[in-house]
C-alpha cells in the first residue's frame, strides 16, 4: 500500500485535531482512502520540534494525551526546543508538509515561507492559511508547477466545507459569473443575536464566550477574514487577480440592533456578504460589506456559525454551497481532504509516466 509521510508543521487546534484524525481512525482511513499516512516531524512555536523517520515514525497518541499548553518536545527523543521550521520542512524526508501556523493578512508571513519552503524541497503542501493563497496564489501555483509537486487549500474559504473543489470539479461546462457568500461564521452569529434583541458588545461577548470570536475579534467584525476569503474565491474561480486594494470592505461595527431589528420587521435580514461578479468586459468586481437581504435570497437562511456561497452560473442559474465554516475537526478534514486530492493527482501523473514508458 502507498503511505505518505506528513510534517505537521504547527501543532495547534487544526494540525492537532489532524493528528488525531490519523490516530483514531488509521485503519478506516487506509481501508477508505487506499493509502497510509505517518506523520514523521512536528514543529510548534511553544512545544519545539520533534522528528521521527524510523518505523511507525512519530507515535501520535501520548503527545494527544498532553494538554496542547504542556507539550515539550525538548526532552523526547528526536526533539529539540527550537521549531526549527525551515530545517524540518527543507531537509526532513517527508512527502507531503501540512502547514497550519498562524498568518499575517498583510504579507502572509509566516505562513507563505513554510509553503514556498516545502515546494521549493519537492515537497507537497497543504495549507489552512488564507494569507499566501490570498496574497501569492498565482505566485505559489506556479512555482508548485515548476517543482512538480501540489499546492492544495481547500480550508482556506469554509473550512471542511469543500467549495473550491465543488467549484473546480462539478461547474465543468459552466461559466460562473459572479458570487455571494457568508463567509464567516462570528460576523452571522453576532448578527444573529442583535435579531434577538441584544447589544452589539453584549453579542460580541457572547460568540466569545462560546469560541466562535477571536479574543481580538477584529478580523471577523470588520470583514478582514472575508476579504481574503473573497479574493482567494474571486482568484481561484474566476480567474481574477485582485489585491486587498480591489476589494473594498465594510464590516458590521456601525449595525445597531436597532438597525437588524428594523429590517427584520420589513422581512429583510443583515448578513456580512462577500461578493464579486465578472464584468461584461472580463474585469472582476468584489467587495465586502453589510447587505439587508429579502428572505427569498439564497444566503437569507445561513444562520449561525454556518456559511455558504451562492454562485451565479449561466445554465444552472444559482447555485448555493453551504456547511460549517469553522472549527478544528472541520478544518482538520480540508487537510485530509487535500491529501486524498494530492493522492488522486500523484495517481494521474504516474498512470501518464507508465503510459509513456510503455509507448517507449
Amino acid at each position: 500500500m502507498t503511505r505518505y509521510d506528513l510534517a505537521l508543521i504547527g501543532f495547534g487546534g487544526v494540525n492537532r485535531a489532524l493528528a488525531e484524525l490519523i490516530a483514531d481512525r488509521k485503519d478506516t482511513l487506509e481501508a477508505e482512502l487506499g493509502f497510509a499516512l505517518r506523520v514523521v516531524a512536528i514543529t510548534d512555536l511553544r512545544a519545539g520540534s520533534l522528528v521521527r523517520t524510523e518505523g511507525d515514525g512519530i507515535d501520535l497518541v501520548p503527545l494527544l494525551a498532553v494538554a496542547p499548553g504542556e507539550l515539550d518536545f525538548s526532552a523526547m527523543d528526536g526533539g529539540d526546543a527550537d521549531p526549527r521550521n525551515e530545517w524540518v520542512i527543507r531537509e526532513v524526508p517527508a512527502d507531503m508538509v501540512a502547514e497550519a501556523t498562524f498568518t499575517n493578512p498583510t504579507d502572509g508571513e509566516p505562513a507563505l515561507s513554510h509553503v514556498r519552503w516545502a515546494i521549493e524541497a519537492g515537497k507537497h503542501v497543504c495549507t489552512t492559511n488564507k494569507g499566501p493563497v490570498a496574497l501569492h496564489g498565482r505566485t505559489l501555483r506556479e512555482l508548485a508547477r515548476q517543482h512538480g509537486v501540489c499546492f492544495e487549500f481547500e480550508g482556506t474559504v469554509m473550512s471542511g466545507t469543500p467549495v473550491l473543489r465543488t467549484a473546480r470539479r462539478m461547474f465543468g461546462g459552466l461559466a460562473v459569473t459572479g458570487f455571494e457568500g457568508v463567509l464567516n461564521g462570528t460576523s452571522n452569529y453576532v448578527l444573529g443575536r442583535l435579531e434577538s434583541g441584544l447589544s452589539f458588545e453584549d453579542a460580541v461577548a457572547e460568540a466569545q464566550s462560546l469560541g466562535y470570536a477571536e479574543a481580538d475579534p477584529t478580523a471577523d467584525i470588520e470583514g478582514y477574514d472575508v476579504q481574503l476569503k473573497v479574493m482567494i474565491l474571486a482568484n481561484e474561480v474566476l480567474g481574477a487577480s485582485l489585491t486587498r486594494a480591489d476589494v473594498p470592505c465594510t464590516g458590521i461595527s456601525a449595525l445597531t440592533a436597532e438597525d437588524v431589528r428594523r429590517a427584520a420587521a420589513e422581512g429583510l435580514r443583515w448578513k456580512l456578504v462577500g461578493s464579486a461578479v465578472r464584468r461584461p468586459g472580463g474585469t472582476v468586481e468584489a467587495r465586502v460589506a453589510p447587505v439587508a437581504l429579502p428572505a427569498e435570497h439564497p444566503l437569507a437562511g445561513v444562520t449561525g456559525p454556518v456559511n455558504a456561497v451562492a454562485f451565479h452560473t449561466d445554465l444552472l442559474g444559482t447555485v448555493t454551497v453551504g456547511g460549517p465554516g469553522a472549527g478544528r475537526t472541520e478544518t482538520a478534514y480540508a487537510l485530509l481532504s487535500d491529501v486524498l486530492g494530492i493522492h488522486e493527482q500523484s495517481a494521474v501523473v504516474n498512470a501518464k509516466i507508465l503510459q509513456e514508458a510503455h509507448r517507449g
